[in-house]
């Protein structure tokens, strides 16, 4: 069982390791990680940090979904805290102080918890502080004796009308005055050591206990409408280049819009699954009592019109119910084809070609803005199913053998790809 750490600014991975020495350190959680990794039921995944501007939060939904794949997820002192606050009743544990005060609606804004940090490369630094290790602080402060009542409550007042991004050390001297010297002073001090870093404390209790390493618990019947095909997206997701994203998926589009060759890949996989659903009794078997046929009959004309005439004429009646299962595979098969494709693709050596022509798309696009219209997905489907038309094969025969199911999701598809279309003049 792994347990997979998603932290930043408030704990070091270094200091991670020295909790829980075998963990997997991931930078903080944004939408989509959760996603990406490889879970296995037992696993345990211990969000600290997440993103808020630079990147869209990581989702409820998303955090649903891993609980009912049998992960056990625990939530502390940044992001996580907020996160466990909200989905306690659905599975997520949460641990520390600052998961307490949002549970109890002590505190309920996002920027309690938010701050500024630099890069990854040096460590994620905060340039910032927390408003809720002011608040300890300031309580711990006071309870020692070390902090006038009323300063502190000044403190945290002046804090609390700050934008997150503006909570510095400078800033707050600024507003508050001489008065409160002697306390910020203390809380500069205090919270800089670690001993009043209420958010890191919290990180070090989530991984010294809070069910790290414990056995997952039940699975919850979440209704998160993720899909398996969004797990696969996220799973491949990359930056290739600053601020440019592309997926294993991106690439098969690529394949499947510009290849010459690819819906004959795409029918020899798909031909291979059907054998193997097939199994011992035989593909002609199979695909005959899958579409309703009599042994030997002819295909009836809603089936014939996925064959082209040369097809109907000249290949066996095994060969056209291969051919129309695999062109219409949705009505027949529940599975999901893009797996076994994907394989495939992978393995090709044109793999970095597709991953250059995905490249090059987003670089047109970019280049175009504002300049080339980018006309609806019926409209840009309609136009790029002109690069396929053969003699004697229909608008959606050529569809079904690269995939598709229609204009509409061919056009959705091909409007990344659009500005580079225009610019090859296929």
């Amino acid at each position: 069982m792994t347990t997979v750490v998603y932290t930043g600014p408030t704990l070091p991975a270094g200091e991670v390791r020295e909790v829980v020495p075998a963990a997997v350190v991931r930078p903080p959680v944004a939408r989509g990680d959760l996603l990406s990794h490889p879970w296995e039921p037992g696993d345990t995944a211990v969000i600290v940090d997440g993103y808020y501007r630079e990147r869209l939060s990581v989702g409820h939904k998303e955090i649903l979904w891993l609980i009912g794949q049998g992960v056990h997820v625990v939530g502390a002192a940044s992001m996580g805290a907020l996160r466990a606050a909200e989905l306690g009743p659905y599975g997520m544990a949460g641990a520390g102080e600052v998961h307490r005060m949002y549970a109890d609606g002590e505190i309920d804004g996002d920027d309690e918890v938010a701050v500024l940090h630099g890069p990854a490369e040096r460590g994620y630094p905060p340039s910032t502080i927390a408003l809720v290790n002011l608040r300890y602080g300031c309580r711990e402060g006071v309870a020692r004796g070390l902090i006038a009542p009323e300063v502190a409550e000044r403190v945290v007042a002046v804090a609390k009308e700050l934008p997150f991004s503006h909570r510095t050390w400078p800033e707050l001297r600024e507003r508050l005055g001489r008065q409160a010297h002697d306390g910020l002073t203390t809380l500069e001090k205090t919270i800089g050591t670690g001993e009043w870093d209420l958010k890191r404390l919290d990180a070090v209790q989530a991984l010294r206990g809070a069910g790290v390493g414990a056995a997952a618990p039940a699975p919850v019947d979440a209704m998160t409408g993720i899909t398996h095909y969004e797990v696969l997206k996220w799973r491949s997701m990359r930056e290739y280049a600053p601020g440019r994203w592309m997926g294993d998926l991106d690439v098969l589009n690529a394949a499947r819009l510009f290849d010459p060759d690819y819906a004959h890949l795409h029918e020899e996989v798909l031909t291979g699954l059907l054998e193997g659903f097939a199994g011992a009794g035989g593909l002609d078997h199979f695909a005959r009592a899958r579409l309703g046929l009599d042994a030997g009959g002819p295909l009836p004309q809603e089936l014939a019109a996925w064959l082209t005439p040369a097809e109907l004429a000249g290949l066996p009646a095994v060969e056209q119910a291969r051919l129309v299962m695999v062109r219409v595979w949705p009505v027949w098969q529940s599975a999901d084809w893009r797996p076994a494709v994907l394989d495939r693709v992978r393995a090709s050596p044109r793999w970095p070609h597709w991953c250059e022509l995905v490249a090059q798309a987003d670089e047109l696009t970019e280049q175009t803005r504002g300049r080339l219209a980018l006309p609806p997905p019926q409209v840009c489907g309609k136009l790029f199913l002109r690069h396929w038309q053969r003699p004697g094969a229909s608008g959606e025969i050529e569809l079904a053998r690269r995939g598709f199911f229609g204009l509409e999701e061919l056009g959705r598809t091909a409007r990344r790809f659009f500005a580079l279309d225009v610019r090859t003049r296929r």
